[in-house]
């Protein structure tokens, strides 16, 4: 199973997301073709009502551990609420890679 279904698995388990966008990036960054080792991740769920900004990296970054510590170089995270992710215009753009 690729990297990116295994990260869309778990958010999809760990959020119940009403909306969830895996993408890979790594074609952005001076990695060898076909990588799975930079990600976006855009997660709107109601579990993260009542939570700061912080506190739902840290709960996306718990449910990825085991990719961050095992290949996963770069996790770009976009955590929304149902109702925050209506009034977007849309995701911030990931900057491009410098390296």
């Amino acid at each position: 199973m690729s990297v990116e279904q295994i990260i869309t698995d778990k958010l999809s388990q760990a959020f119940a997301p009403v909306h969830l966008e895996v993408i890979n990036e790594s074609n952005r960054h001076h990695v060898p073709p076909n990588s799975e080792t930079h990600f976006k991740v855009v997660v709107v769920s109601d579990q993260f009502s009542e939570q700061r900004l912080l506190a739902r990296h840290r709960l996306v970054n718990q449910a990825l551990a085991e990719e961050l510590a095992n290949g996963v170089h770069a996790l770009s995270i976009n955590v929304y609420t149902e109702t925050e992710w209506q009034a977007l215009d849309e995701v911030p753009k990931t900057p491009n890679c410098k390296g």
